[in-house]
């Protein structure tokens, strides 16, 4: 059996771990950056790119030793290329690029995005494709028709901000602290959602895409007015988002078809609110929800693993002069959506 060595460094999470072709996870390691990061209410690059550096061979250590294993029992080694923070993504695949050299195996080069896109695979092997996936993270807010490793189609993207960023800069401005995305869940649970009035950008338009900074700029104001309280600016905040991104799923479901499921991944699938929602748009159209489980929908580096099991299968290996990118679209030929902050 196949054996796959993966490595995460793209943002704030320093992750190794062993997966097999057949999907089984034989270990995973991971050091987060959060105390590190959380006096500046977000990820400081150069700070975490210094932290990949110390965490990652001892990460890769443990991970070999949680398994019983050394190098030479693995078969591939998956490292991310991006896209990310450089200097980590520097990190990660640097050290790909040497284990690899060093014993002899090859080299599968993994976007990050491709990670998260195929990891419902990892989590529920009877997923078959194609399938659409809503793709939700810090970085980046996607719609793509998944049809194989390799092969996506971009139907939707934010032309601004992701939703991911939203929620960390609506926990900033509500003093809820970092990571964003838990805190602001957390709050919103105890607030009103329809007691702040909320702008839901680009929600009924015929334009696929996704924007956010209006809303954020809507968030900041009502904190500035002082009349709402922390906990209804949150969950009005969060209702906001959910009907965006149902409004613009729905719209691709509807000029899609012959999808196994309907898919989310990404960090912000972590939200159960945003899972309650997605899951019950499925029904509508009568498609079955996957999403994987909470641990792996934020960075980690099983799905890279994964990602690079999926990969190696059909063949897409790299040699090691495969470059480190800050950007790299899953789909490189999508039409170029408006807005300068366009996250491809």
């Amino acid at each position: 059996m196949t054996i796959i060595l993966g490595l995460e460094s793209s943002c704030d999470e320093t992750a190794a771990a062993l997966v097999t072709a057949d999907g089984r996870i034989l270990a995973h390691r991971l050091a987060t950056q959060e105390e590190a990061h959380r006096p500046y209410g977000g990820v400081v690059p150069e700070i975490a790119a210094r932290a990949h550096v110390e965490a990652l061979a001892p990460l890769i250590e443990a991970a070999l030793n949680d398994a019983d294993m050394t190098l030479a029992d693995v078969d591939v080694i998956a490292a991310t290329a991006g896209p990310g923070l450089i200097g980590g993504v520097m990190v990660g695949l640097v050290t790909g690029k040497a284990l690899a050299h060093a014993a002899g195996k090859p080299l599968v080069a993994v976007n990050h995005l491709e990670g998260h896109a195929l990891s419902p695979r990892l989590a529920d092997r009877d997923l078959q494709f194609p399938y659409m996936l809503l793709l939700v993270s810090g970085g980046h807010c996607q719609i793509l028709h998944v049809k194989g490793p390799g092969d996506y189609a971009r139907l939707a993207t934010t032309i601004d901000d992701a939703a991911g960023e939203a929620f960390d800069k609506t926990a900033k401005l509500l003093g809820l602290g970092y990571p964003g995305g838990p805190a602001v869940e957390k709050a919103a649970a105890l607030g009103n959602p329809k007691a702040v009035p909320l702008p839901r950008p680009l929600v009924g338009t015929a334009e696929p895409h996704f924007s956010f900074a209006g809303l954020k700029s809507a968030v900041m104001r009502a904190v500035q007015s002082g009349q709402y309280s922390m906990e209804d600016i949150a969950a009005s905040f969060q209702q906001a988002v959910i009907d965006c991104l149902i409004d613009r799923t729905r719209r691709a479901l509807e000029q899609g078809s012959g999808m196994s499921a309907l898919v989310v991944a990404g960090g912000v699938a972590a939200n159960k609110a945003i899972r309650g929602a997605l899951e019950a748009l499925a029904a509508d159209h009568g498609l079955p929800f996957v999403a994987p489980p909470l641990w792996l929908c934020t960075d980690n580096a099983a799905m890279i693993a994964w990602a690079g099991a999926e990969r190696y299968a059909a063949g897409l290996v790299h040699d090691l002069s495969f470059p480190a990118r800050p950007r790299w679209p899953l789909d490189p030929d999508a039409e170029k959506a408006r807005g300068a902050g366009v996250k491809a």
